[in-house]
């Protein structure tokens, strides 16, 4: 499918509150047949998925570290958590060490997630990504752990308002590319 078609059934797809504010983009290179090229989302006429953008509105990791220590992210902590790690040192520990050594193995999870979703947020090809879009269902989406997939999800107008609003708590795990767009949406309700 060409550029220019997919860009039309993307920008179809908007949400009402967000057409002439979202604009997907991709730059051409007329000498350059065999390079698919730069594909980005613009919101407001700036880019927001150009990573090496010094301007770039959105926080792009540089290690584990940084994620684990990121007072944006809140990672839930379960029972089933901190049994699991009762069970694994097999002794005597205090439950409020408990509860730290669990949410620490959870964060730790929880940030190679992000560390690998974002490397491949800057390998994937957005015009795949975007026809996989395309032809999947809007559920299907909305969970899977593509980045891309999740953000044209979130501006599409077949998500509701009820929808949206119940997806907060899911949200905070996700990568500040995803949350920022998740705002967006929710701030055009």
């Amino acid at each position: 499918m060409s550029w220019s078609k997919l860009k039309q059934q993307l920008e179809g797809f908007l949400s009402p509150a967000l057409q002439g504010r979202v604009e997907y983009r991709a730059p051409g290179y007329r000498y350059l047949p065999d390079k698919s090229g730069i594909c980005y989302i613009s919101v407001d006429k700036k880019n927001v998925l150009n990573m090496s953008d010094k301007t770039n509105p959105i926080r792009w990791y540089q290690t584990e570290l940084e994620i684990k220590n990121d007072p944006d992210i809140q990672i839930p902590i379960s029972n089933d958590d901190i049994e699991a790690v009762r069970q694994a040192t097999k002794g005597p520990v205090p439950e409020d060490r408990l509860i730290v050594m669990a949410r620490s193995r959870k964060s730790t999870e929880h940030a190679k997630e992000l560390m690998s979703a974002q490397a491949a947020l800057v390998k994937s090809n957005f015009i795949v990504v975007a026809n996989q879009f395309l032809t999947t269902p809007i559920e299907e989406s909305l969970e899977s752990n593509d980045m891309v997939l999740n953000i044209l999800a979130l501006v599409d107008r077949r998500v509701g308002k009820k929808r949206i609003l119940n997806m907060a708590e899911k949200m905070e795990l996700k990568h500040p590319v995803v949350r920022y767009f998740y705002e967006l949406r929710r701030g055009a309700l």
